[in-house]
């Protein structure tokens, strides 16, 4: 338990984010009894390996970090309102059958330059005309100063609903993922991604809500009745095919975003996602090297407690 401990405070710390004991019990690798993890908080903490302040746990002894996160965590419960208002209104669009708010909001997080991203599934065959049609309304609010509540970076189907990289960031993105409107396909996506619970077998999902059956309207349901044939079905290949293109011109000249980082986009026919390879990867690399790091710190005090216990057996 001690190293499946270190190991949820050790990637959390890449955010700079402290951890509660409810927290760390959600994001464990195992099931534990709570009794036993609090005891072994306290042992932990006696030896050093981790830090408390108030509530609150870090591999790194600096209770700024816990001031930055509480900050944060005001800051987000504005910006939620604001997230939950709008994942309503772009479910009224033609196609969108689920909207979830992911990111760094859906963890209770934000500060002055959040961005509120939205996970969206859509109508089978259907995800290219309705990311169209969400991405054109998403220019027309750069006139008003608000793009950046309109972040749409990640598209899934209903026939492709399966998160195909199974890792801890993709579990964690998963799991943190706040359902607002779906009638069903919002469980349908957490039952088929139920591989998540092998990385936090204590973690509760959230409540998933059911959106009233009239929620979309006229207009868009005008336009899925012209689309809906193999007319349609032209137009979303097409619009793929497009979207592609554009990207890979993008990432061939390593063009960067407004925030520095490097753009990429995933184009499939029944799933549309920012490159892995750009932000994923990065993330785990630097996982992999601070867990090499606080493991280094946590056997040399199981050592030294073995020493102490061995001295004193020859006392």
């Amino acid at each position: 338990m001690r190293t499946s401990i270190v190991k949820v405070l050790a990637y959390f710390d890449l955010f700079e984010y402290p951890l509660s004991k409810e927290e760390i019990y959600a994001f464990l690798d195992k099931q534990v009894d709570k009794t036993d993890l609090k005891s072994s908080l306290a042992k932990l903490s006696a030896e050093g390996n981790i830090f408390k302040f108030n509530e609150f746990y870090s591999i790194k002894n600096d209770p700024v970090l816990v001031k930055k996160r509480l900050k944060e965590n005001a800051q987000a419960q504005s910006l939620l309102i604001t997230a939950h208002r709008i994942s309503k209104f772009l479910f009224r669009f033609p196609y969108i059958k689920g909207i979830g708010i992911s990111g760094s909001l859906s963890k209770n997080v934000a500060n002055e330059e959040s961005d509120i991203d939205y996970f969206i599934i859509t109508k089978a065959n259907r995800l290219w005309i309705a990311r169209t049609i969400t991405h054109f309304f998403k220019k027309l609010t750069f006139i008003t100063g608000h793009q950046h509540w309109y972040c749409m970076n990640y598209y899934v189907d209903e026939s492709a609903l399966q998160i195909e990289e199974k890792n801890i960031f993709t579990a964690t993105e998963l799991v943190t993922l706040m359902p607002v409107c779906g009638n069903g396909t919002m469980q349908n996506f957490f039952n088929a991604n139920d591989w998540a619970k092998l990385y936090f077998p204590n973690y509760k999902l959230s409540e998933v809500t059911t959106a009233p059956k009239s929620f979309h309207t006229g207009l868009s349901k005008l336009v899925e009745f012209l689309f809906n044939n193999k007319v349609g079905d032209r137009i979303d290949n097409y619009l793929m095919r497009l979207t592609k293109r554009r990207w890979q011109q993008k990432e061939s000249t390593s063009k960067l975003n407004m925030k520095g980082n490097r753009m990429g986009l995933c184009v499939s026919k029944h799933c549309c996602k920012p490159n892995p390879a750009f932000f994923h990867a990065s993330v785990l690399a630097r996982y992999s090297l601070k867990l090499i790091d606080v493991e280094k710190r946590l056997n040399k005090a199981v050592r030294d407690d073995r020493y102490y216990e061995l001295m004193k057996r020859e006392a």
